[in-house]
């Protein structure tokens, strides 16, 4: 059984984490947050030390790795804002434990260079959650291109709406230096899948650039993407039982729609398994994602053009 510290442990994904730290049979020995809204930990973690200040929680980690072998942190599972991601890593190297860091795991390229040499260094991991490659929809979508033409290149239309309310943009979601913006932040692993998929990036447009949507056009090796995404609450065509907005995540490849929507229950657990057996996710892997997303970041939107999805269309 290995020692768990979790970082973000008052936000929406750590959750996930924690069920997925205790159902593949590990503990939760602390957690740092500087909001106090964690009573979470009483289902997965009643005994774990809780922090609010990084400095403390730190420190405790620290005299951890000093009292013994059984006592030490073995593992962070970080779920923090995105831009504390780097240094919460580097925090984890210094008291011997891998990384389990929620995507981004760095909003630019040269970090990923600076986190391999601390690889290097400490003998420590990093590993992503990029749970989309573990989804069945997308394993048997793969494996249906790798066994088609080579030379075929597809049309896709990607389409991922996640209906928020204000408090999003006034949350450090809303702010780019801290998320990345809205492509980075909930964009970053549809991005890892297609790349995963349909191969590196020869092209790369944003014809448009809002708080709420942004949209633009990929060229791959092997496809050609158009794709949207949204937190707006009035773009999502599929409503709850509530009548109420609800997320829409679609894919379509030479129109044929490959809906996605659900399937995502045990994901993180499953990603789990994976890392802590040795064969996760490391930094070459998510590499081209965080290229593009920083290369998204820093583009110009071109406007509306005969390569722009079908909503930005609709909306001309």
């Amino acid at each position: 059984m290995a020692n768990f510290a979790i970082t973000g442990v008052a936000g929406y994904i750590a959750p996930r984490h924690l069920g997925a730290i205790t159902t593949t049979g590990n503990q939760i020995v602390a957690a740092l947050d500087p909001h106090d809204s964690v009573g979470i930990m009483d289902r997965y973690c009643p005994d774990a030390r809780f922090f609010p200040e990084p400095e403390r929680f730190d420190r405790h980690l620290e005299k951890l790795r000093r009292l013994s072998e059984e006592k030490r942190i073995h593992w962070m599972s970080i779920c923090s804002p995105n831009y504390l991601h780097d240094a919460h890593i580097r925090m984890a190297f210094r008291v011997g434990a891998d990384v389990i860091c929620e995507k981004p795991i760095v909003l630019n390229p040269w970090n990923l260079d600076a986190l391999q040499e601390l690889e290097s260094e400490t003998g420590c991991r990093v590993w992503s959650v990029l749970q989309l490659r573990l989804h069945p929809s997308i394993i048997a979508l793969k494996k249906r291109i790798s066994e088609d033409k080579p030379n075929n290149k597809y049309e896709i239309e990607l389409t991922y709406i996640t209906p928020r309310g204000p408090w999003y943009l006034n949350s450090w979601k809303g702010n780019s230096e801290r998320s990345g913006g809205l492509a980075t932040n909930i964009g970053v692993h549809f991005y890892d899948m297609l790349i995963w998929i349909f191969g590196a990036v020869e092209k790369s447009e944003v014809h448009i650039s809002e708080p709420t949507r942004c949209s633009g056009f990929l060229e791959l090796e092997r496809a050609k993407v158009k794709w949207y995404l949204s937190i707006n609450r009035d773009d999502s065509p599929l409503f709850n039982a509530n009548n109420e907005p609800s997320t829409y995540r679609v894919i379509s490849i030479d129109n044929d729609e490959i809906e996605f929507t659900s399937g995502f229950t045990g994901l993180h657990s499953q990603l789990y398994e994976k890392t802590l057996a040795g064969s996760g996710f490391g930094i070459e892997d998510v590499r081209p994602s965080i290229q593009l997303i920083h290369d998204i970041r820093r583009s110009e939107p071109t406007g509306i053009n005969r390569d722009s999805h079908r909503f930005v269309l609709e909306r001309v």
